[in-house]
């Protein structure tokens, strides 16, 4: 990829800008409509129902064992205190467990509890039907 020189571009650089500001209107629209809809049904929002959906993929990967607070933390787009302040409360509400890593007591690790699996079972296709409405192609 290429400098983008604005003296040199200015069209480009415009170009470039709009696209930004177009990702980021659909970007806005979508987590709105997703916390809108979720919070309301099911007491989600966006971060939570992507804990959940991330849990769950973890359990569906052939012989599954525990899985590393930190491997999850990775895959969710939240700085370290934030997911920490998510797995707390989604604890308290009964949706994860938290326990200790047998093999290093340092470590931390997650799972989804019954009533979370549920939870998530249920967003899931508001979810989906969210995202095809708010990402899917406009003509």
């Amino acid at each position: 990829m290429t400098d983008l020189d604005p003296d040199q571009d200015p069209a480009a650089e415009t170009a470039l800008t709009e696209q930004w500001r177009a990702l980021l209107a659909r970007h806005a629209a979508t987590s709105c409509a997703i916390d809108r809809a979720l919070g309301d049904a099911y007491g989600l929002g966006v971060s939570e129902f992507e804990l959940l959906e991330r849990l769950w993929e973890f359990e569906q990967e052939p012989d599954h064992g525990d899985v590393r607070s930190r491997v999850v933390a990775g895959t969710v787009h939240l700085s370290q205190s934030a997911f920490s302040r998510l797995v707390a409360r989604m604890e308290k509400a009964g949706l994860v467990q938290r326990s200790l890593c047998e093999a290093d007591r340092r470590g931390i690790n997650l799972t989804l509890t019954d009533d979370g699996r549920a939870r998530y079972l249920g967003a899931r296709p508001v979810h989906r039907r969210i995202l095809a409405e708010t990402l899917g192609e406009t003509p």
